[in-house]
């Protein structure tokens, strides 16, 4: 049975989408059957595994609202296999709530392709609303990726005290599966104190590779690749393949 991790802050801005496009890529080079669910209305997690989003027939959109069933939207791709968003998925917010039990629609919808894969990240909107939610409900798990800023830890607080509001109410096994450090800077002192923040607030629970800011990573989603297949030998390439490791192990 796969394990379910919802990739999820709530700030933007923070390599979410980066951290959920390339450890997909990653593990599926390392071998793990791996599905990628976009569940952020601007789909740029699709786009970012080469999914022409005008071409698509069916989206989560589909799944979660029109009760298509997951295993009709997804498509594969030579990165992993890719649960792909649509615009449309802004509005479902609204859509859902007249819908029974509106927090577990994503869940039940995984529920029929969830024996099929090793791993499914779900790439969640940056905010806490219904949709968000549902990733929440759905997942086994939580990855947080974390930026090495000013404002890292702003915010945390929120997204942990939704952590435990869900829990309690939603979804009891939900756990943080890991911390991943990203847009980390070597030549401050700030980005190492940053690092150390995080890691006293998240013991046992930082992942030990940290993703520097790259150009390569800036520049892959353009070009509808993975910064594997865009830039094997750059360094957010080799942090990204690292971090996949650690999980695989993990898992």
């Amino acid at each position: 049975m796969g394990k379910i991790i919802a990739v999820v802050n709530q700030k933007g801005g923070v390599g979410k989408t980066t951290t959920a496009v390339n450890l997909t890529a990653a593990l599926h080079d390392l071998g793990l059957k791996v599905l990628l669910c976009d569940f952020d209305p601007q789909a740029n997690a699709t786009s970012g595994l080469g999914v022409d989003k005008k071409k698509i027939k069916n989206s989560v959109y589909d799944v979660v609202i029109n009760d298509v069933p997951a295993s009709a939207a997804v498509v594969r791709t030579k990165f992993g296999d890719v649960l792909p968003s649509h615009p449309d998925l802004a509005g479902a917010g609204v859509e859902l709530l007249s819908v029974p039990n509106p927090n577990h629609r994503l869940g039940e919808a995984l529920k029929e392709v969830k024996d099929s894969y090793d791993v499914i990240f779900i790439d969640c909107p940056p905010s806490l609303e219904l949709l968000t939610l549902n990733g929440l409900s759905a997942a086994d798990s939580i990855l947080v990726p974390v930026q090495c800023e000013y404002y890292a830890l702003e915010g945390l607080s929120d997204l942990m005290a939704t952590l435990r509001m869900v829990k309690k109410r939603i979804n009891p096994r939900l756990e943080i599966f890991g911390v991943a450090l990203t847009m980390f800077d070597g030549r401050t002192n700030f980005s190492t104190q940053v690092a150390q923040e995080v890691r006293r607030h998240f013991p046992g629970k930082v992942f030990a590779t940290v993703v520097p800011r790259n150009i390569r990573l800036a520049e892959a989603p353009s070009h509808g690749l993975p910064v594997m297949a865009y830039d094997r030998s750059s360094r957010g390439a080799v942090a990204y393949k690292a971090m996949a490791e650690e999980i695989k192990r993990k898992l």
